[in-house]
């Protein structure tokens, strides 16, 4: 598939894998991407409880059997105990990428002070990226986007905009990003000229 991005959506709710209400993860995920990116894409999507052992499983699957590039997590990220999927995110993990984690918290900090309750990872597994986000819709767009200028504020960078050189890095597919959404950071060095 050459630069086709794979993504692997992963809700974790107890209730919405119940089916108690309908999930809304991942189709703002997907509602996202289709927005932001302009290099060819698909999703394996996934929808499993809080159990450790079930995010473990899937997170190894997708990086390993489906071959996702960039695995994505929504929920399961706070100090509840039922919130374990940092726990099994790092439990799969190759090697950590703390600074995923420390800038979702700090865009999250300009909207509200719990955001530090937040513990949200970001890991790599063989050539996958995987990173937890947060679980609603609002959320999940400014963490991938991060906020514009304000009064008295300058621009706070979504993490999204490392995402595509990272990818590179581990050996990943090329992708673009439309600018009006998020602009993608690469080294002048990375860059390929644009496709016409």
């Amino acid at each position: 598939m050459g630069d086709e991005l794979l993504i692997g959506l992963v809700s974790i709710s107890d209730r919405a894998a119940s089916g108690v209400y309908q999930d809304q993860g991942i189709p703002a995920l997907e509602e996202w991407f289709g927005r932001a990116l302009s290099s060819p894409w698909r999703t394996e999507r996934r929808l499993i409880p809080d159990e450790q052992q079930v995010i473990e499983a899937t997170l190894i699957e997708l990086c390993d059997q489906a071959g996702c590039h960039l695995v994505l997590t929504t929920g399961g990220t706070g100090p509840a105990p039922r919130d374990v999927t940092p726990e099994a995110t790092l439990a799969v993990a190759h090697r950590v990428m703390p600074g995923f984690g420390e800038q979702m918290r700090q865009i999250s900090l300009n909207f509200v002070p719990t955001a530090i309750l937040s513990r949200q990872v970001g890991v790599i597994r063989g050539r996958t990226l995987i990173l937890n986000l947060p679980g609603q819709p609002k959320s999940i767009k400014e963490t991938l986007e991060g906020l514009p200028v304000a009064e008295g504020r300058p621009p706070v960078p979504g993490i999204f905009a490392a995402v595509p050189y990272c990818l590179d890095l581990i050996g990943g597919p090329y992708v673009t990003a439309r600018d009006e959404v998020v602009k993608a950071f690469r080294p002048k060095s990375a860059q390929r000229p644009p496709q016409k």
